[in-house]
């Protein structure tokens, strides 16, 4: 079992893909990983994500696919059992992260402002997912986190675009970034697999200064 450090440190950008159907869910998903996206966000928010999590997995040895928007307990578990390599939450709750532990599954919680930090901390998180990051402040929330988190490591997910992904990635307390425009609703529509394989590629390609930090 990977752990949340060594999944973020396996490619720059972490796709969030909500699927309408487990078929959708495979094309994107092989498309993805063809321009060498290795690590997948599968949101639960539709009721293909839990079998599109578990088909997924099936595509390669070394792909590595979360469960995202994980909001209960019950909803943990049931990510584990699908076969999820890690979670993703929107917040974070005591009845979430124990969830989280007990059934062993690694956690990437979301936080938006410091007493959200000062919780996930305290239950021992030195890697948070900053959402919504675009709505929340964004670049300059994040600088202003540096300075009373300096150890604190995000993933910035919300309104991040192919180029403000290279601003984020910039920043010394970004690890990677979390990310739809990779699978663009034009492209889903029209089936254009190749245009989602192309952006894939360009976004694994993109520079993250602070590797050696991870």
């Amino acid at each position: 079992m990977k752990s949340v450090n060594e999944i973020v440190s396996i490619g720059p950008v972490i796709p969030v893909l909500t699927f309408e159907s487990v078929e959708q869910g495979m094309h994107v998903a092989h498309a993805l990983y063809e321009g060498g996206i290795k690590v997948l966000e599968i949101t639960l928010r539709t009721a293909a994500g839990l079998r599109a999590i578990e088909q997924t997995l099936q595509l390669a040895s070394d792909i590595v696919v979360g469960a995202g928007t994980l909001t209960t307990s019950t909803q943990v578990e049931k990510a584990k059992r699908a076969g999820a390599k890690f979670g993703v939450s929107p917040g974070l709750t005591s009845e979430i992260h124990e969830a989280s532990q007990d059934v062993g599954l690694p956690l990437l919680p979301g936080v938006m402002t410091p007493s959200d930090i000062l919780f996930a901390i305290s239950l021992g998180y030195e890697i948070v997912k900053f959402f919504p990051a675009q709505q929340a402040g964004g670049l300059d929330m994040l600088q202003a986190f540096r300075g009373p988190f300096p150890a604190l490591r995000f993933c910035p997910t919300g309104g991040i675009t192919r180029e403000l992904a290279t601003s984020f990635l910039a920043l010394p307390n970004v690890v990677c970034v979390g990310g739809s425009w990779l699978t663009p609703k034009t492209a889903i529509a029209e089936q254009n697999w190749t245009e989602m394989t192309c952006l894939a590629r360009a976004a694994s390609q993109i520079a993250r200064p602070n590797t050696n930090t991870l």
